[in-house]
């Protein structure tokens, strides 16, 4: 795989807020992918989501997409494990809401659109809304993370299906794991999807496109 292919955008995670999470790659591994290095790259992500902001983004907008996105992470982890969310995540997530408020102005054109974000903050601000929604609602039984240690993507699988998140490398690495388990008669580790995901019911391994 080259380095091309490890810094591209995932976008098959099931909801922008998911991908958002997912422009940081083997997020636990001792070499995360920082897929949003710079301004630059934060504002291709954005454009791709139809979230542009009127100015590009800077520094003080990257570091801030960071730290909303690792709070975003850091809840989004609980609710798969059925924790308690962490009350710093949860104090930083208000604190960061009330300070960007973003009135819906819908636009009536070819489709159904809504204005663009006035600011970076507000763009970010628009997927954390996102992901209170789905954290909040009973959409959050569908969301499932990645057995894999370094990984541990989320993403959403309503059938509960899904062993690995979408990245093909994630379940490769699995069923590797697993033969090899199977061939020395031992049993599989902390990766095993079903300790990974308590919730998620028997079935078929899946995989799709894209990296971890």
């Amino acid at each position: 795989m080259t380095p091309e292919d490890w810094l591209a955008f995932r976008f098959d995670c099931g909801a922008a807020w998911l991908n958002f999470l997912a422009t940081r790659g083997r997020t636990f591994s001792p070499n995360p992918v920082e897929r949003l290095a710079t301004p630059d790259r934060l504002a291709a992500w954005l454009r791709q989501c139809d979230l542009s902001p009127a100015s590009p983004p800077d520094r003080d907008d990257l570091r801030r997409a960071w730290e909303v996105r690792e709070m975003l992470r850091a809840l989004a982890l609980a609710a798969v494990e059925e924790r308690p969310p962490p009350p710093a995540a949860v104090a930083d997530l208000i604190a960061f809401l009330a300070g960007h408020d973003d009135p819906v102005q819908l636009i009536a054109g070819d489709r159904l659109g809504r204005e663009p974000p006035a600011t970076t903050a507000r763009a970010l601000a628009r997927i954390a809304r996102q992901a209170v929604d789905q954290l909040t609602g009973s959409d959050r039984s569908a969301l499932r993370s990645c057995p894999e240690r370094d990984c541990r993507g989320v993403f959403i699988d309503p059938p509960g299906r899904r062993r690995w998140c979408p990245s093909p490398a994630c379940a490769s690495r699995g069923r590797v794991r697993a033969l090899r388990a199977r061939r020395d008669g031992t049993t599989l580790g902390p990766t095993d999807p079903a300790a990974a995901n308590p919730r998620r019911r028997s079935g078929p391994a899946g995989s799709g496109p894209g990296a971890a």
